[in-house]
């Protein structure tokens, strides 16, 4: 290591020859780091879990404005407007289509008495052009009653179930005591609010769901005139329907809002982000309380170099050198245990935790950073020395 290190930097690696010089203690800093990393990483992992299954249902959908009621906060958790928004639209210069789509809960009942909770969308089987390719085939055959398309990532299901109903087996399951049978997959994955998706017509939506109302879906579904703008028309659409009952979105501009809204104003992505938050400051402090000590023991031979001629940079490339060492080596344990840890909590929970580069990237250079803040901040003592106070 010293000869690479060597090579690296042009000299002699005084920072590394002076942390391993003392084992045990660079071991439990670099057991710190790779703890804040750890951390940062389970933290940044769950929120972008919580932003995957956030935006993970809008795949289902083909549409390019949002009308929704004032009184909901996302795709998901939102209140009913009214079905004669719809009709108002239809009348909007620019608009080409629209059509409803009913969104509740529904609880699944396996035979062996285990249960699950299934976002549930209705969609009306006669605009198949408002629904995902994947799901616009199976629309004819969900006009049979109480048929449905069961979510391959719905938690608590076995997976030989899914087998079965792709083998052209349907799948016979009770929900709110009436019986209801997959004739399909679709594979969205469970979530924070639900474990799983479920996609039937709107007319089985509406009996299986007594108390909703087919003049008050949940959304309203808009398309556009082939080569109108779509800002031009949700503009139009503002300026027509009441603004006080109804918010007028694009498709991305409703996902970019829910994703604000999960993370900013919902306890759990606040919780999250106060969790990153943590980890980074535990990263700090341990690597400032080691490269702290290692200045204080060895501040009689940098104050030899300082009274040799050596200036404050030269001092500080040693310590950002230890702070380099402790950054490398104590991310590697903290993303390995990371991707491991996020394995195990997919298998257990099915949420859609996953490891891609840019997460580690951005771990990685927020380490290297904070253990280089951490580092400057340990020289001060070094800066204001006086060679001629330490012997």
């Amino acid at each position: 290591m010293s000869r690479l290190l060597t090579w690296l930097f042009g000299r002699l690696p005084i920072g590394w020859l002076q942390l391993s010089h003392n084992r045990g203690r660079l071991a439990a800093a670099l057991a710190g780091v790779a703890f804040a990393n750890l951390l940062v990483f389970m933290q940044l992992g769950i929120m972008g879990a919580l932003n995957n299954s956030t935006i993970a249902p809008y795949a289902l959908l083909r549409a390019d404005i949002l009308l929704s009621s004032t009184d909901g906060n996302t795709l998901t958790d939102s209140g009913n407007i009214a079905r004669t928004r719809m009709f108002q639209a239809l009348g909007v210069a620019g608009v080409k289509s629209a059509a409803p789509v009913y969104i509740g809960t529904l609880p699944l009942s396996l035979e062996d008495g285990s249960s699950a909770a299934l976002l549930t969308f209705g969609m009306d089987t006669a605009q198949p052009e408002y629904a995902a390719p994947w799901i616009a085939e199976y629309l004819e055959r969900l006009k049979i009653e109480n048929t449905a398309l069961l979510d391959k990532g719905s938690r608590g299901v076995p997976a030989e179930v899914f087998e079965r109903i792709e083998n052209g087996d349907p799948f016979v399951f009770e929900v709110n005591g009436s019986t209801m049978t997959a004739i399909g997959t679709v594979d969205v994955g469970g979530g924070f609010l639900a474990d799983g998706t479920l996609v039937v017509s709107d007319q089985t939506f509406l009996r299986f769901n007594p108390k909703r109302d087919s003049g008050a879906p949940s959304h309203i579904l808009v398309q556009v005139d082939e080569g109108a703008h779509v800002d031009t028309v949700k503009s139009r659409l503002e300026a027509s329907l009441p603004r006080d009952s109804t918010k007028v979105q694009t498709m991305q501009g409703a996902a970019a809002a829910d994703l604000s809204f999960m993370s900013s104003e919902r306890p759990t992505g606040i919780i999250f982000g106060f969790g990153v938050l943590m980890g980074v400051i535990v990263g700090l402090v341990i690597v400032y309380q080691v490269l702290s000590t290692d200045v204080a023991d060895h501040l009689k031979e940098y104050a030899t170099f300082k009274a040799m001629g050596y200036d404050h940079p030269f001092f500080l490339g040693i310590v950002f050198e230890e702070a380099l060492v402790l950054a490398v080596f104590g991310f590697i344990p903290g993303f390995v245990a990371s991707v491991g840890l996020y394995t195990a909590l997919v298998s257990v929970t099915g949420l859609p935790v996953e490891m891609d580069a840019s997460r580690a990237i951005l771990v990685f250079l927020g380490t290297l950073a904070a253990c280089s803040v951490s580092g400057a901040i340990a020289t001060r003592r070094l800066a204001a020395a006086d060679p001629a106070d330490l012997f």
